[in-house]
């Protein structure tokens, strides 16, 4: 039995976080790389509508009905939630960060 495709719907801090990694890699790397790991990280969210359930639970966020998924990109951890209607891609994280401290801050929420 096919399922319907879930739109994805991206979150203020998402984009935000986005923006912090391309100019990270501008500055680190250069355009070209910047734009391929960009181009990469919405590769894999915008096939997030079908395959939403592809990518393991969040270790740090767990729930009974596992709505929050993490994608390992390199260095940087993509978190996303499902819910009935969407799939909410909700930040960008560097792996060295800790999710339990980011989790507890006011300044970084979900």
């Amino acid at each position: 039995m096919e399922r319907e495709p879930k739109p994805v719907v991206y979150s203020t801090k998402f984009k935000q976080d986005i923006i912090d990694v391309y100019k990270y890699g501008l500055e680190t790397f250069g355009k070209i790389q910047a734009e391929k790991y960009q181009s990469d990280i919405y590769r894999l969210v915008c096939c997030l509508d079908f395959f939403y359930d592809m990518y393991p639970e969040c270790r740090h966020l767990p729930t009974k009905s596992k709505m929050y998924r993490w994608i390992i990109l390199d260095s940087h951890l993509i978190i996303y939630r499902i819910n009935e209607a969407e799939i909410q891609i909700l930040r960008i994280l560097h792996s060295h960060r800790s999710i339990a401290k980011i989790k507890h801050s006011r300044s970084i929420r979900f």
